[in-house]
Order: structure tokens, then C-alpha cells, then sequence
């Protein structure tokens, strides 16, 4: 059994952990599953960690690593450093910070393509908005939605509020 990550509930279905017979470069122990996300910091160790060292903070206390980027002043301190030091991260080509909605920060349901994301108009709209941001023209946008690919690029990112269970997104392209 996993210990709970109350950010990223599910890391086994979004690949970030996996069963394994590997002992953890933290711990030293063999816990029959690693984390397979990334690693960040001065000191990050050789080989992999286990879920219950990034769970507990042991790594991010033993080695100052973390595994998420999260925009300052968009949370409470104490849900930072959890998604911080104490949440599995996942692949993605970009450096962006963990959203946040009503003052906490989201949920990580997994990747997702266009199809995936169709369920969720609210997420959908999230991104729209955001590419606007980046003056993309309409129909550039809808272009762009619509290659959104969960195991290829670009990538769209499905996250839901703790709060309220708005669905969020971020895309991710090089």
C-alpha cells in the first residue's frame, strides 16, 4: 500500500510510481515500489527514491530536493511545501508552477489529450483562456486544443480544485 498523496492521489495510473524491486537511494530499503518522476535540487541523489521517502519528506529533508515548482503567494505555505517536498511530480517539457484554486493548490488527475479533456468544459475554457493570453488568434487555439495528445505533444495536464472540484488544465509543448 502507498502512502497518501493528497495532491497526486493516484501516482501509479499517472506513471510517476511504479511496482519495483529497487531500493531507494534515500532509505536504502527495497519497498516494492519507486518514484519515477523528476528530481530536483543541489544534492539529488544517485538512483531512484522511494514513494514513502517523498511522502514523508525524507528526501526532501536528508538531500534539499523537491519535485514540484509552485508560484509564490498562490497557496497557503503549508500546501506549497507539501506539493513542494512531499507530492510526486510528473514528466513535462516545461517548467510551470502547480496550479492553484480557491487558495489551495489543485489535485493532479494525470495527463490528457483532447478526447480526455472533452468531459471537462471548465478545464477546456481554463486553456482557451491561456492561450489567449499568449495572443494566439481563435482559431489557433481551437487548433491547438484539438492536437492536445495525452501520450505525445502537446500534452494537456488535467488537475481539479480541493475545494470547489473545478477542473483545471495546463498544456505542456517544446
Amino acid at each position: 500500500m502507498l502512502p497518501p498523496f493528497p495532491y497526486h492521489p493516484d501516482p501509479v495510473a499517472t506513471g510517476s510510481v511504479r511496482a519495483a524491486d529497487e531500493p531507494c537511494a534515500c532509505c536504502g530499503h527495497d519497498q516494492g515500489w519507486i518514484y519515477t518522476g523528476p528530481v530536483y535540487g543541489e544534492d539529488v541523489p544517485d538512483g531512484r527514491l522511494c514513494p514513502y521517502c517523498v511522502a514523508y519528506g525524507t528526501a526532501a529533508r536528508r538531500h534539499g530536493v523537491f519535485f514540484n515548482d509552485v508560484a509564490a503567494g498562490r497557496m497557503p505555505d503549508e500546501a506549497a511545501r507539501q506539493i513542494c517536498e512531499r507530492t510526486p511530480g510528473f514528466a513535462t517539457w516545461q517548467d510551470w508552477g502547480w496550479p492553484a484554486h480557491c487558495g489551495d493548490g489543485a489535485v493532479f488527475l494525470g495527463a490528457a489529450g483532447a478526447r480526455e479533456l472533452r468531459p471537462y468544459p471548465d478545464a477546456l475554457d481554463q486553456l482557451r483562456r491561456e492561450c489567449a493570453a499568449w495572443g494566439w488568434p481563435d482559431g489557433t487555439v481551437e487548433e491547438f486544443l484539438a492536437a492536445l495528445d495525452k501520450d505525445g505533444q502537446p500534452t494537456g495536464y488535467l488537475f481539479r480544485c480541493r475545494v470547489c472540484g473545478t477542473h483545471l488544465a495546463r498544456a505542456d509543448f517544446t
